[in-house]
């Protein structure tokens, strides 16, 4: 079939992307769905710092790809061998496909899956196939097993989870990346106690959807940092009890004077070494650094190593949030019926696909916390 989607053919070109344009929209061939695989018609999608960093050449992939890794959509049609899935069903796209066999699937760490890292990696689909092809047949990659910058993508099931057909596509789409990120990050990865000090650097989609995390386990203090005014003040809009410009104060001084010599958890979304450092320092003894951001290759951190021992400090990287997707993803739904995860708050820019290369100006210059395109 015959698909509009956002096509990015070249790494590295430089900003403002409304003139360069990195992202071409194209009228691109969708083959139908393979062997346990789905096609999905897609409802909306966000826009994540995990697309820029491919766009901006920080996080290398194969080239060309239909990019786009945080979406919903519904099903139309279903591949051979697929269980557990109907026609009509609305799904949240997962942009690590699990496997379920190999031996992070089986320690419960899917996130890890190492099928599903290798065919990322290829920009190919958990069973292997590519299912894009331009105008001229040249195949093209996909996404995270996602690509769902696209009216339609095909996917394998193990990409996808169900959740009811209610939910408003803008916000559903949020739980593909930024909540299931976030929030696991604090519930599953730093696994917050009611009472726990908890610290948030960077307040994009992931950092302000950890923030909510935080406040839904009933961490005290909450503390919020980020050089941006807009995003402290919707931090403290939504539950931070201290908000924190580190360009305007000792942001590590400032922590230990909030929480008595440093926060329990602190948690680092905005992907710099630079800034890691500084969350590790503002780590209080015993407590644990949890990384959510994904530095440039070439980054390397430098920290105290007697502080591992001396201090029973801990630095724990958080990948998709440490989630097990098809258990928290309805989860973390059931929170925000229930009115304990407003992310909703989140969205702030609705677009079009045309849009798109606007949308990542926005994003790089810290002007949105998530965008999301949608497509009907």
């Amino acid at each position: 079939m015959k698909v509009r989607a956002a096509v990015l053919r070249e790494m590295g070109l430089a900003a403002p992307y409304e003139q360069s344009k990195p992202l071409t929209i194209e009228t691109v061939e969708l083959a139908p769905p393979g062997a346990g695989e789905l096609l999905v018609r897609v409802l909306a999608a966000g826009l994540c710092h995990s697309d820029l960093s491919v766009i901006d050449g920080s996080r290398p992939r194969p080239m060309p790809m239909v990019l786009g890794h945080e979406a919903t959509g519904e099903i139309v049609e279903l591949g051979a061998d697929v269980a557990g899935f109907a026609v009509g069903d609305r799904v949240v796209f997962s942009f690590v496909p699990m496997c379920g066999h190999c031996e992070p699937c089986a320690a419960g760490r899917p996130a890890l899956c190492e099928p599903g890292a290798q065919a990322n990696a290829s920009g190919r689909l958990l069973g292997g196939g590519m299912r894009w092809h331009d105008g001229g047949q040249q195949q093209l990659q996909h996404h995270l097993g996602v690509s769902g910058f696209a009216e339609y993508t095909v996917t394998s099931a193990h990409s996808a989870v169900r959740i009811d057909d209610d939910l408003p596509p803008e916000i559903a789409a949020l739980f593909g990346c930024a909540v299931m990120t976030g929030v696991g990050a604090v519930i599953n990865t730093a696994r917050v106690a009611p009472g726990e000090s908890v610290a948030i650097f960077g307040l994009g989609g992931v950092g302000l959807a950890a923030l909510l995390g935080a406040r839904a386990a009933s961490a005290y203090p909450l503390i919020a940092v980020d050089p941006v005014p807009e995003k402290l003040a919707l931090a403290r809009e939504l539950c931070a009890d201290v908000v924190v410009d580190p360009t305007r104060e000792d942001v590590v001084a400032t922590i230990r004077e909030h929480t008595r010599g440093g926060a329990m958890h602190v948690i680092e979304s905005v992907g710099n070494e630079k800034v890691l450092a500084q969350a590790y320092a503002a780590t209080r003894r015993g407590g644990t650094t949890v990384t959510v951001g994904l530095p440039a290759p070439q980054q390397m951190l430098s920290i105290p190593a007697v502080s591992l021992t001396a201090e029973e400090r801990t630095i724990k990287g958080s990948y998709m949030g440490s989630a097990v997707p098809s258990r928290d993803i309805p989860r973390y739904v059931a929170l925000y019926r229930n009115g304990r995860l407003p992310v909703d708050r989140l969205l702030s820019h609705r677009l079009t696909l045309d849009e798109i290369n606007t949308g990542f100006d926005r994003l790089q210059r810290g002007e949105a916390i998530r965008q999301v395109v949608l497509f009907d």
